[in-house]
Order: C-alpha cells, then sequence, then structure tokens
C-alpha cells in the first residue's frame, strides 16, 4: 500500500516539473505523459489495495503522501522543510499509527 503512496506522491514532482515548460511544449507534454502514466499504476494499484484493506485504513494513510511531498520538494526543488511542517508530519504519523493500532484492537474484540 505505501509502495503505491510512494509512487503516487512522486506525481506532483512531474507536474511542478512540466510547469516549468511552455504549454503544450514537447518537454511540458513528456512529463504530463509520466504525469498520467504513474496516476494510472497508482490507480491500478490502489484498486488492488482496497481489495485487501478496509477502506477507512487505506484513506486515512493516503496521508502519509504529504510526508513524501515534503521529502520530494527538499531533495528536487531545495525547499526549506520547517519546524510546521515537520510537526505537521509528526501529527500525520501519529494519527495513521493511532488509526492502525485503534483498528486492530476493534477487530479483537468483534472476534
Amino acid at each position: 500500500m505505501h509502495a503505491g503512496f510512494l509512487i503516487y506522491s512522486f506525481y506532483t514532482v512531474l507536474g511542478k516539473i512540466a510547469a516549468k515548460y511552455a504549454f503544450l511544449s514537447l518537454h511540458f507534454c513528456i512529463f504530463y505523459c509520466i504525469l498520467i502514466f504513474i496516476l494510472f499504476v497508482y490507480a491500478i494499484l490502489w484498486q488492488q489495495v482496497l481489495k485487501v484493506i478496509p477502506l477507512s485504513f487505506a484513506t486515512a494513510n493516503k496521508a502519509s503522501t504529504i510526508v513524501w511531498g515534503m521529502l520530494w520538494s527538499y531533495l528536487f526543488f531545495q525547499e526549506e522543510i520547517t519546524l510546521k511542517k515537520v510537526i505537521g508530519a509528526i501529527i500525520i504519523i501519529s494519527g495513521i499509527i493511532l488509526l492502525s493500532t485503534s483498528t486492530k484492537s476493534e477487530e479483537q474484540k468483534n472476534e
């Protein structure tokens, strides 16, 4: 599931790179086609994930793409990672952990 989110998060990088070029120029179209391909691959992976993982859990974990986006912005565009961004990432990860542990405990109660 998180491998799919990693792939999905990369589309923002390609979109930002494509935006640097003139609309419908060759480079713009190439990056945009790769972006669409990544979204296509992600859509297939997402459907496979939903076959085995509850929708509420999978959707909550999708928020992890924000953390990946922060990493990509630092690596590819030298954007600053501020304290507020780190705190936000910690809140997101904490929420994912909280949901995943509460889901497991609810499943154990139902058994």
